[in-house]
């Protein structure tokens, strides 16, 4: 009995030896004296190392397998997510898709020869003067001889103790009426009632903001450090929403106005509120400038803004939305044509779209050479415009096999009598540049300031930055008239009417 025992423990530890032997192998840690070892044990012992590693490399290629299956599966997601055709709005396209801008050949600075030069002007009147003058030569200590000759240089700079702001103490008297039996006081028509902080600090901060993109925090670090004046995030942006309540009247008449215009730009750009994806919509003519912030991107928003059908014309980009716009004609914008015509060249070699993109451009190029004459009537021009209408006629109703071209042909058909509207009015142009412009900035400030965490602060934002943009088009300065209007308020309880465009700009 005892000898049987003694046969199986060796043979455990036998069994023993060869597992530990074998993950050692497959670990790439087996030892001179393990591999001698197994060697001892014969052929068994080694093919069990075989078939064990057989195994195991077996397995790590399926999990490998596996692996390169999901990654090829989640490329195919990401790329089909992140597709960019030639229609894709430029909001929507990643950043790190789009391709660097091209680089400008580099010009000497300066006017051109023969133009006149312009250069910042100087100073009527100087504050103040100082003379400088040196008691001995500067490079040999010698004595200097005393001449008449001088020159002068003005420089202006902010002064060390007048750079902040002023507290001023209000000593109000109070007084009694017999015949109302109350007491009485005068209004202090410098601040709104109950604030510490005065019109011009707060129109100023609103225009920093909503006029210029400064962001809060930039702000507040403006008015600690430099105009010595301690002012919260949180009090910045009370005073701005009292703001936007008193020029909502204000808003209410751009508003009015840019549904009146003659000719009226629009375009729209992603916008974010309480972290959600809103938009910001741009309504601008040469007179006034109207944000409208909605969660919405189609024609709700539109029907909402045109309250009855729009007399004048409407420049725009080829948005479907902007079609439920009832208006007296539209324009579509026809860079956005002709950049669309580069990005299929990027991708489309065939014979067929080269003969198309060819012919369209050289047909929107004709008519903007045509509008560009200085001689240009409608009326001297009428055969050269009817010509134009049968050429792009006979380009949308072609027959095409290619998928682009027929994208295109569709489009040109939709839009047949909003590609060359700028012909017949004067003051329409055939881009949206100016719409682009104006929402430029807010492009910028949403780049800042990570847009708006409430509803109430995206109403704000769309009444401060339309009234601070609409008197910079008006040519009114924004700081002195909102102040004064703000006064005129405090002292009457009625806003003043919207500044009508000074003389230079009406």
């Amino acid at each position: 009995m005892r000898g049987m025992r003694g046969v199986m423990d060796a043979a455990t530890c036998k069994d023993a030896e060869v597992q530990q032997s074998i993950a050692a192998a497959l670990r790439g840690e087996l030892t001179e004296q393990q591999a001698r070892r197994l060697h001892a044990l014969g052929q068994e012992a080694v093919a069990l190392i075989m078939v064990a590693a057989a195994r195991q490399i077996g397995q790590q290629n399926g999990r490998i397998a596996e692996q390169q299956a999901r990654i090829a599966e989640l490329e195919s997601k990401l790329a089909a997510a992140t597709t960019v055709s030639p229609s894709t709005p430029s909001g929507q396209i990643p950043i790190y898709q789009k391709p660097p801008a091209p680089k400008r050949r580099k010009g000497k600075p300066g006017a051109k020869p023969g133009h006149k030069g312009a250069r910042r002007a100087r100073p009527e009147r100087p504050d103040r003067q100082e003379e400088h003058r040196l008691e001995v030569c500067p490079d040999c200590g010698g004595p200097l001889h005393r001449c008449n000759r001088t020159r002068s240089r003005v420089i202006e700079d902010l002064p060390e103790q007048q750079v902040q702001t002023e507290a001023v103490e209000h000593v109000i008297h109070r007084d009694y009426c017999p015949q109302c039996k109350k007491h009485v006081e005068p209004v202090v028509p410098d601040a709104l009632p109950k604030a510490a902080m005065g019109h011009r600090l707060v129109a100023l901060t609103a225009w920093w903001h909503y006029g210029l993109g400064v962001t809060i925090a930039q702000i507040v670090a403006i008015l600690s450090f430099h105009l010595h004046t301690r002012l919260t995030a949180g009090g910045l942006v009370g005073m701005w929403q009292k703001l936007a309540e008193i020029l909502t009247i204000w808003y209410e008449q751009i508003t009015e106005e840019a549904r009146k215009a003659g000719v009226l730009h629009a375009d729209e750009t992603g916008w974010r509120v309480l972290g959600r994806t809103w938009w910001l919509w741009c309504f601008v003519s040469r007179e006034v400038c109207c944000y409208v912030i909605d969660r919405c991107r189609g024609s709700p928003v539109l029907q909402r803004f045109f309250i009855e059908a729009f007399q004048g014309v409407l420049v725009r980009d080829f948005w479907a939305p902007y079609n439920a716009v009832c208006a007296e004609d539209h324009q579509c914008c026809l860079v956005h044509l002709l950049r669309e015509l580069e990005k299929v060249d990027e991708h489309n070699r065939s014979a067929e779209w080269a003969a198309f993109a060819k012919k369209l451009r050289r047909l929107l190029r004709d008519g903007i050479r045509l509008r560009k004459r200085p001689d240009y009537s409608r009326e001297r021009y009428a055969s050269r415009v009817r010509l134009l209408d049968r050429r792009l006629m006979e380009l949308a109703r072609g027959t095409y096999g290619d998928a682009d071209a027929r994208r295109l042909a569709a489009r040109l058909m939709k839009h047949c009598d909003r590609i060359f509207t700028f012909l017949d009015y004067p003051d329409v142009p055939f881009d949206n540049n100016y719409a682009e412009r104006m929402i430029r900035p807010v492009v910028m400030l949403r780049k800042n300031s990570q847009c708006n965490r409430s509803e109430k602060g995206a109403a704000t934002q769309a009444v401060l930055m339309s009234v601070y943009q609409t008197l910079k088009l008006r040519g009114h300065d924004p700081l002195t008239t909102i102040t004064e209007a703000l006064r005129t308020y405090v002292a009457t309880g009625k806003l003043p009417p919207l500044p009508a465009p000074t003389a230079a700009h009406g």
